[in-house]
């Protein structure tokens, strides 16, 4: 033995051969690994062939360390209730899905078969109806959509459309998700439906212009929750009214969430009620919903529910539905080079994400930027992957304030907002994401005082850099394009060159969250900002204040001065 050993020892001494010997090792156990992590389901064996462990699900053998391999599953079984189910999916499996054979594993698959192994998995979630043919021009569901281009899952899309009520999630191009009330198109081939899930190699998620369908199994019909539609006020009935809202139904038993249910099955964003009569249609020249009356003029009891208004025949008490208006979701890459290179600068935090959705659904073509944010490109911004002197943007965001790199462009739109807002809206973009919110640690900490003192003198000189070394300068409050979001961005697509459909436009008005607009600051129990910290920002905002009226421009809003 002791010679062995010896004889041992003087290999290894043997650089050469002990260092291919380890290469060797190493590369066989990469191997292993790789090979374990392919799997996806466990081996089928007989309950005899397991190991003492505890706790082991029937028919998975004791693999000793082995069995922590990623590509198995975990061999606890897990209680009934823990997966994620949405209170709206009706569960109707009751027996665990059939194991497939060992040898199953190493066969191939097509991508589609892949993908209708995946669906079989989320029958207790919704139902999969087929794979449908999609046009970009009249979409085949209607509803809200949005993208992910890193993230998308089935379940992720079932989730959010369930969540607003729709009955139909569909999945196209592997990462876009559209929701609906009714299926409009028809039936294509399921090889047609051949892309995987950027989230999930496992599963389909429709293909170029086919979308994967799938029924969303309601437990109720409340799910369908029409009561979230959104209240747009009381307002004067249009004088050509059949031409306005074209759609109408006599209800004698009239309710609020009759006639949104009506519209929404008619697959129109506005319900408009009239006493006895549900009228549908969209916001147009003819019907802008601009000059709001006296809600009541609309006081008018609902005869099927006596605690609700529906208006009258000559005031309209107006709703908007969960029916995406499609006629500003079309967007694209300039037909031919931009000739002239526009800015829409902003500082952090002051809105820009939220201005370039704005003006893309205002202007039908992809906005750029200076940066690459690969968040923003996975939301659908295309334009984020461009370079930003590439041309074929509509404008370029920015957060730059030196001279040389403003006077790289040719024009700029620059949003500015109340530097007390802003300021915290980058702090929570900064902690938490571009909709999320920065930790309570992070406030009371150390973090929020640095901030403060690097970032607010930068808020002051960005605006004045701009309105110096910019060539050609159109201001925009942050707070005015909230206040009045028809009129600003009338001059904001006015100065990029494009005429200004006014349909579009109201189209805008509709959608114009989207999926970057933080849902308000959260509120803090406390002031972050101390008195030193005020007196240094108002400082800044006066100074700001008297450069933009020095070039004849209306000031700061009185709001940026705290009470």
């Amino acid at each position: 033995m002791a010679k062995f050993l010896v004889k041992l020892q003087r290999y290894f001494r043997r650089r050469p051969v002990r260092f291919f010997t380890l290469l060797a090792l190493y590369l066989a156990a990469g191997s292993l690994v790789f090979l374990h992590s392919g799997f996806s389901g466990e081996p089928t064996v007989t309950g005899s062939q397991r190991g003492p462990g505890t706790g082991e699900g029937p028919g998975l053998p004791y693999l000793g360390v082995m069995q922590l391999s990623r590509g198995f599953k975990a061999s606890v079984p897990v209680p009934e209730g823990t997966r994620r189910h949405g209170p709206w999916f009706k569960s109707t499996s009751k027996e665990p899905a059939e194991r497939g054979k060992a040898g199953d594993y190493s066969s191939t698959h097509s991508r589609a078969s892949r993908g209708r192994s995946g669906r079989e998995k989320e029958e207790d979630r919704a139902r999969y109806i087929g794979c449908y043919v999609d046009d970009t021009r009249q979409r085949t569901l209607r509803g809200v959509s949005f993208f992910d281009y890193k993230k998308m899952t089935v379940f992720r899309c079932q989730d959010n459309c369930a969540e607003r009520g729709y009955l139909y999630a569909g999945l196209e191009f592997g990462a876009e998700c559209y929701c609906g009330h009714k299926v409009q198109a028809p039936n294509a081939s399921e090889t047609e439906c051949n892309m995987l899930c950027k989230g999930e190699r496992t599963n389909t998620c429709g293909g170029v212009n086919r979308l994967s369908i799938y029924r969303l199994e309601l437990a109720q019909e409340s799910a369908r929750r029409y009561g979230s539609a959104i209240f747009r006020g009381c307002f004067r009935r249009p004088d050509n009214v059949s031409i306005a809202l074209p759609v109408s139904q006599l209800m004698l038993n009239m309710s609020v969430d009759k006639c949104v249910d009506f519209c929404t099955e008619k697959e129109y964003p506005l319900s408009a009620l009239a006493g006895t009569s549900c009228l549908c249609g969209f916001p147009t020249t003819l019907f802008t919903l601009h000059e709001r009356e006296d809600e009541q003029l609309c006081a008018q009891k609902c005869a099927g529910e006596e605690f609700e208004s529906c208006g009258t025949a000559e005031y309209l008490l107006v709703y908007q539905t969960q029916v995406q208006d499609n006629r500003c979701m079309d967007r694209r890459f300039l037909p031919t080079r931009a000739k002239q290179l526009v800015a829409l600068a902003s500082f952090p935090g002051a809105g820009n994400t939220w201005a370039r959705h704005l003006i893309e659904l205002a202007t039908g073509f992809y906005t750029g930027s200076y940066y690459f944010d690969g968040s923003l490109y996975n939301k659908g911004f295309k334009g984020e992957r461009d370079h930003w002197r590439s041309g074929r943007t509509i404008c370029i965001k920015t957060h730059e304030s030196g001279q040389k790199e403003i006077e790289s462009f040719d024009s700029a739109i620059l949003l500015i907002r109340n530097p007390y807002k802003a300021l915290m809206a980058e702090f929570n973009r900064k902690y938490g994401g571009h909709i999320g919110f920065a930790s309570h640690a992070h406030w009371k900490g150390k973090e929020w005082p640095e901030f403060v003192a690097n970032y607010a003198p930068w808020w002051a000189t960005h605006t004045l850099d701009w309105l110096r070394y910019g060539k050609k300068v159109l201001v925009v409050h942050f707070e005015d394009l909230k206040r009045d979001l028809f009129v600003q961005l009338q001059r904001m697509v006015g100065l990029l060159g494009i005429a200004a459909c006014q349909d579009r436009l109201l189209c805008v008005e509709g959608q114009k969250d989207g999926n970057f607009k933080r849902s308000g600051l959260r509120k803090l129990e406390y002031d972050p900002y101390t008195p030193e910290m005020r007196k240094m920002i108002s400082g800044y905002i006066r100074t700001v204040d008297t450069a933009l009226k020095l070039r004849n421009l209306s000031g700061v809003p009185d709001d940026y001065y705290p009470r």
